[in-house]
This record gives structure tokens, sequence and C-alpha cells, in this order.
């Protein structure tokens, strides 16, 4: 049976070129980094080696990068050290932030350690500046966590100008940029930022592996206690061969990202023009055609019989796609993103995610699968 895996935002293929960085150290290098023998030693080199690579390419210091296990866990660490460590007590979100976000957040308020509050959105999901300018304004000193492009929509933050909002109002700056590390170029040096997060998985390395980005202005001590791993701030034997893959799958998205970024817009634009070709009366969610990241694709079509098991159907056809988060799956309560922006809409909608790996023969294979739920009906 065919498959078409467009479920690219929950996670990507492992690049082969990672895989084969990677095996070597799975083979060869099994001291453990804290050693100082020297297999220790050994091993300790190419963490270093990795981490001056991320560096490089986001022209910060190799002391400003910390692995850690994903996304998820660098999130909590920078948002629970911030209310621990520098005394934050009060937080701006938006509503449609990621769940190790917004949950993080919710359980922060839950306890009594912060107050939080949430940014309007405009009709599309994107933020309202003015509305965050008021925020901050009315809690100078507070901290901003905005993710840099919604996992589900695929709206893009103004960062930089968040960054600079952020810097007038003597706040804090947070970014989840697990959808846009590797698909973007992403100078920290010039960023007004004071933490970044992101996950391998995202950009063709492996899973159960990212990093924290601290700007070298902050102090925090460890979220994960247990041992001096990663300069004294996470406690946990190093994941080695995820922390070369990592660094590899970086390097690999950083050498191409031209050539990468223009043929997945080109396959998005693809989909958007089959799809609106194919069936009458299809929509398309957040800013597709604006200022969007270019992998995600999300949709909404109409409402007819077909419609209640969307994603199973479109499984049984042999495509891989979601109806939102993956972190979400198994879960019935629907995408909260789509509830914040279309609090309305019955409609199902579905979100499609591509890569470089992505071609257009398996976009023409979806389309058709879904011109046979959606069928045009003859007058």
């Amino acid at each position: 049976m065919k498959r078409v895996y467009l479920d690219n935002a929950a996670t990507t293929p492992v690049d082969p070129e990672v895989i084969e960085a990677m095996i070597p150290v799975l083979q060869n290098n099994f001291g453990n980094p804290s050693s100082i023998h020297h297999a220790g030693r050994e091993t300790r080199t190419l963490i270093e080696q990795a981490r001056k690579t991320v560096a490089g390419i986001l022209n910060v210091s190799p002391s400003e990068i910390f692995f850690t296990s994903g996304g998820t866990e660098a999130n909590n660490t920078a948002l629970h050290c911030s209310v621990r460590d520098l005394g934050i007590s009060h937080m701006i979100t938006s509503p449609i932030e990621h769940h190790a976000v917004l949950h993080t957040l919710q359980e922060l308020q839950k306890e009594g350690k912060i107050r939080l509050s949430l940014i309007k959105l405009d009709e599309c999901g994107r933020i309202d500046m003015n509305d965050l300018e008021r925020l901050l304004a009315a809690n100078p000193g507070c901290m901003v966590s905005l993710m840099h492009a919604n996992n589900e929509l695929g709206n893009l933050l103004p960062i930089q100008e968040v960054g600079e909002l952020c810097q007038k109002y003597n706040a804090l700056f947070h970014s989840d940029t697990v959808q846009t590390m590797g698909h973007y170029k992403i100078d920290l040096g010039k960023l007004p930022v004071h933490f970044v997060t992101c996950a391998a998985h995202k950009f063709h390395g492996p899973k159960g592996i990212g990093f924290l980005y601290v700007n070298s202005k902050i102090k925090i001590h460890p979220f994960i206690f247990g041992g001096a791993q990663e300069r004294n701030m996470r406690g946990g034997t190093e994941n080695v061969y995820g922390i070369v893959g990592l660094a590899k799958a970086l390097q690999i998205a950083n050498d191409h990202l031209d050539e990468h970024t223009n043929y997945i817009k080109g396959i998005k634009s693809y989909m958007i023009e089959q799809l609106r070709a194919a069936i009458p009366g299809v929509e398309f969610n957040g800013d597709p055609e604006g200022e969007s990241l270019y992998t995600v694709l999300n949709v909404s079509f109409p409402d007819t019989e077909n419609s209640e098991m969307l994603i199973f159907n479109l499984d049984i056809a042999g495509i891989a796609c979601s109806g939102g988060s993956a972190c979400s799956s198994g879960s019935n309560t629907g995408s909260h993103v789509l509830k914040a922006v279309y609090k309305d809409s019955k409609r199902p909608a579905v979100r499609f995610s591509f890569s470089k790996f992505t071609t257009r023969e398996e976009i023409d294979f979806a389309v058709e699968k879904l011109k046979e739920l959606f069928p045009v009906k003859v007058m």
C-alpha cells in the first residue's frame, strides 16, 4: 500500500547523513563524558564540538547553549527558572502557544507563583501587537513567552519587533523556536531575546535531544538536579549521539537553507492550488500565503458525512497528517489553537506539513484521496 507522510510538523524523518554521523558514536564513543580517562575525554570532545557548531550557526557563545532532552524540557527550564531565580511574577503569552508553554504557565498560575495575561489575537490568529504593548506598559519587568511560529496554523511572530518591545519595557523574552530552528536564519547575536528553545527532530535530527539558549546576561540555576553536566546547568549523563546528530542536522539545514526553503515553499503553494481546484469550499486557516511558516498548511474542509473521521479516513487511505499538535494526539478535546481563533467553526481542519523529502507526486496522491472523501456534487 502506498503511504505518504505529510506530518513533518510533528516530526521529520532523520536525514541519512545524520544517521551516518551518529553511528560511529554509538559504536565507538561509549565513554561517559564526565569520566576523566581517555574514553571519557574523547566523548566530551564530541559534545563540545557539537556545541561550537550550534553556537557558530546561531552567532552566540558556546557557553550560552545547553543541551536538553528536547523542546518541552527546554521550555520548562526557561519558564520555571525565570520565576524561581529571576523573580518573575507576571507572564504574558498567547492562548495558542504549544502546551509545553501554555500548560507550564497555567500550572505556575495555579500554584500562585505568577499572574498570567493572554494577548489578544486577530481574525487569522496573529498576535495583536498593540495589545502586547498595552500589557507590557502595564506590567514592566515581566516576561513574555511567544513561539516564533505557531505549530498548527503556521503564523509567524514578528520576533524582532517583539524583542524590541520587551527591551523597551525591561521585560524578559522567551521564544519557542521548535518549528523554525533549521528552517530560518536565526541570528541570536542580533535578536533581542533571552531564551530560545529547540528540538532536533523537527529538522531531520534524532528525537529526544534539543537545546536551550540562555543569553549570557541571564543567570539561572539547574531545573534538573543530579550532576554537574552541562556546566552545572543540567543533571544527567549527556545524550552524546543525539547531540552529535542535532549538530549535524542543524549544519545540513543551515548549509542548504535557501535551497530547501524554496523547494518546500513550492510544495506548499502547489498543494494550495490543487486543493482549491479539486474541492469547492476548501478554506485555509491562519495566514498561509502571507507571513507564514512554509512547512505548514492548515486546511478546513466542508462539513460532510466524511468529516467526522477525516484524519482516520486519511490514514486508512495511506496519508499521515494531523488535526493539531501531535503532542495532543489521543485527546478528543480538539485543537485549542483553532478553538481560540475560530470559535464558531464546526468545519473539520487538517494540518498538512512538508519537508525537503516531500514530492509533488505525494501531494497529487493526497489530493486524489481527498477528492474521493469530498466529491464535487453535480448540479
